[in-house]
């Protein structure tokens, strides 16, 4: 077998392996996340932190490119350079087994293998118990007192809404590594959040911020209310050192957010956290939960969901190519199917199970 296709074969092969024993071996995923991976995503997040741009994003965007141009050119040639048919089908052949090999190794590495470690739960709250209402009660109450009060301390605009002004990125490199001396796996290098250059598309695909596993880089949507940065950079953040689980990197986030000594991204962390137990409560009818919601005050409650700018989709009507609807089904079926595939059947609902993990901490 030819170089160019044995090289590419034996790593796909590899990482099938590497799959399969993360799967069935714990400890292996362990190891891997806390003494192998944290060398990986410094090393290759140092390189892309370099650019100024996401290069993760570019990398999708050549290959969206390179499926539509590609094929159509691919077939042109085939029926055109008869005499060079050959070669022609075996440079696109390689061509597309090395994108795959790429794509595997990557997926593998930064991001599958991750998966399968020990739940956060299990190594921070191990006495965790089955929680009550009254306990989720007693959260939302606490986060709403919390928020209440922080509200009062942050700048807000012309609408009396928050207004986020510190510098978020350094805020957040800080606010994570500071939660690295109660979660030692946060320990280490970051590189600078990027905005997404398309992110009408992240709007369309109700995406906060995203993590690409191909170039190790910690991305946003530019287009939201920028009170959700301190949330959303901490949360991407928080992949790049391994932990994967959508729940945990919520989790993280709100850790590392209100442990911050800026008074705006710990309103931000508390404000995202009353949100997800706010949903909670009435999606599981928590009546004595429901009954707290008329102490939250007019500044939380201006703040409070917000994730576009008003008018947001009539402003940017002109950059819709593909229905709003349709994006939005397809990425929430592609975000759900990717996490069961590896092994969380909560699917999309994940995110949201960040709320058990806030009572594990309150009431560990």
């Amino acid at each position: 077998m030819k170089k160019r296709y044995g090289i590419p074969l034996i790593l796909i092969g590899a990482m099938v392996l590497l799959n399969v024993l993360a799967r069935f071996c714990r400890p292996f995923a362990d190891f891997y996340v806390e003494k192998i991976f944290p060398y990986i995503s410094a090393a290759v997040s140092f390189v892309s932190g370099l650019l100024p741009f996401s290069l993760g994003e570019m990398l999708t965007v050549g290959a969206v490119i390179l499926v539509i141009a590609g094929l159509p050119l691919l077939l042109i040639l085939l029926i055109f350079r008869k005499g060079k048919r050959r070669s022609i089908a075996a440079f696109a052949g390689t061509l597309a087994l090395w994108i795959l090999c790429y794509i595997t190794v990557t997926e593998t590495m930064n991001c599958f293998i991750m998966y399968q470690c020990t739940p956060l739960a299990e190594k921070y709250f191990p006495d965790a118990h089955q929680h009550t209402d009254e306990e989720l009660t007693m959260l939302y109450g606490a986060l709403i007192n919390k928020c209440n009060e922080l509200s009062e301390e942050v700048p807000r605009d012309e609408n009396g809404c928050f207004e986020l002004t510190c510098d978020f990125r350094e805020e957040a490199k800080k606010a994570m590594k500071q939660a690295g001396e109660k979660y030692p796996q946060l320990r280490g290098f970051y590189p600078d959040p990027k905005p997404i250059q398309f992110s009408y598309f992240m709007s369309q695909s109700n995406l906060t911020g995203i993590y690409f596993p191909y170039t190790i880089e910690a991305n946003y949507n530019d287009d939201m209310v920028k009170a959700n940065l301190p949330a959303t950079v901490c949360h991407e953040l928080a992949h790049l050192k391994g932990f994967i689980q959508e729940d945990e990197a919520n989790f993280l986030a709100f850790a590392a957010a209100t442990g911050s000594d800026n008074v705006e991204f710990r309103y931000a962390g508390y404000l995202e956290a009353l949100e997800y137990v706010h949903n909670a409560v009435y999606d599981n009818n928590v009546g004595e939960a429901i009954a707290l919601s008329g102490s939250i005050s007019g500044n939380v409650t201006n703040d409070w969901f917000r994730y576009l700018p008003e008018n947001y989709w009539e402003d940017n009507a002109a950059k819709e190519v593909i229905s709003t609807e349709a994006v939005s089904e397809a990425s929430t079926a592609a975000i759900d199917t990717n996490i069961k595939m590896n092994g969380r059947d909560d699917g999309i609902k994940a995110y949201s199970m960040v709320v058990d993990l806030l009572l594990d901490y309150y009431f560990p």
